[in-house]
């Protein structure tokens, strides 16, 4: 019973999975069985991906032990760099391809810039989040650019595929990507040297691990991720706001902590990042067929994101507790 007990506390990710199957119970039963409908169900999971994309390069990246406050802001500089080349005259894919550059090139700012300066990476990405919203605004013009008809092929990014029309093709990019991340970080030395990094640097640079290098390409990552994400929403959208992607990024942290990944560093799991982001886009969903006043989503969100915390550090002392009374 121990070793079943102990396996649930060192996956702190399933009492996120337990905490989402209680809340669709409560949205099914609130909302008058509206909120397991298809057309309701097609609703959450067509927008998840432009979140959950996110949330699984933060998670990435909360794993390495650092953090990216600008992944909002490359959330919208990477399609409005796209769009403005576009309405320029430019080809999808050069336009599309320019986007993802950018986005790799304020994740390899980053991460230089925090490594290479020992500066704390939430300060470094607190700066760029300004820098690259404010660089967003200005090529924007002030006035979005609507993305030309015909500009992009709609099937392969937003198009609804599937029985009845459930999935968007959106979804699709979103299980590959998160797949292959999972096993860049389960499978591979460099998601052996993620989580040392991440865990404890110091062990880790005596055993000859390029960590400076990991936390670039870590950040890079992450902002690729974001930006991809944006692209896609600008895609659903057909223009480019210069507001969109505000907040997003409290939101990824939130749903990489919700889903068991450590501060610190060094724990966490792609899936769990992947439920929390989840749980974020149900909660939202649930609370207005509950009709229930928008506004207390924050609330909600900064209250369990807290509890998630409280709860986690719970788990893993437990863990440790029971460890050491099966070693006597």
């Amino acid at each position: 019973m121990k070793r079943f007990l102990k396996i649930y506390l060192e996956k702190p990710e399933l009492a996120g999975v337990a905490f989402l199957l209680l809340l669709t119970v409560v949205f099914q039963a609130r909302s008058g069985g509206v909120f397991l409908s298809a057309a309701n169900l097609q609703g959450i999971l067509g927008l998840l991906p432009e979140v959950a994309l996110v949330a699984v390069g933060v998670t990435l990246l909360m794993i390495c032990g650092e953090f990216d406050l600008s992944v909002g802001s490359v959330f919208a500089l990477t399609p409005m760099a796209m769009a403005v080349t576009l309405e320029a005259g430019w080809p999808f894919l050069p336009a599309f391809a320019l986007g993802l550059c950018v986005a790799l090139l304020v994740g390899l700012v980053n991460g230089v810039l925090t490594v290479r300066f020992a500066i704390p990476s939430f300060i470094t990405t607190l700066g760029m989040l300004f820098v690259a919203r404010s660089i967003t605004v200005v090529i924007s013009g002030g006035f979005p650019p609507l993305l030309p008809n015909g500009a992009f092929p709609k099937w392969l990014f937003v198009a609804y595929v599937g029985p009845g029309d459930m999935f968007r093709m959106s979804f699709l990019w979103f299980v590959a990507i998160a797949v292959l991340v999972t096993l860049l970080l389960s499978r591979t030395n460099f998601g052996n040297w993620v989580r040392a990094t991440g865990g404890f640097l110091p062990a880790a640079e005596s055993m000859g691990i390029p960590t400076k290098r990991v936390k670039v390409a870590c950040f890079m990552i992450c902002s690729l991720l974001a930006g991809f994400a944006g692209s896609l929403q600008v895609m659903r959208l057909g223009a480019p706001l210069p507001s969109i992607g505000e907040g997003l990024e409290l939101q990824a942290v939130a749903a990489a902590v919700i889903g068991g990944t450590a501060l610190t560093g060094g724990i966490g799991t792609i899936f769990g990042g992947i439920i929390g982001a989840t749980l974020i886009r149900v909660i939202d969903n649930g609370l207005v067929l509950s009709q229930v006043d928008a506004n207390w989503f924050k609330m909600v969100l900064g209250a369990l994101t807290v509890f998630a915390v409280i709860l986690n550090a719970w788990l893993r002392r437990k863990a440790k507790s029971i460890k050491v009374e099966t070693g006597k």
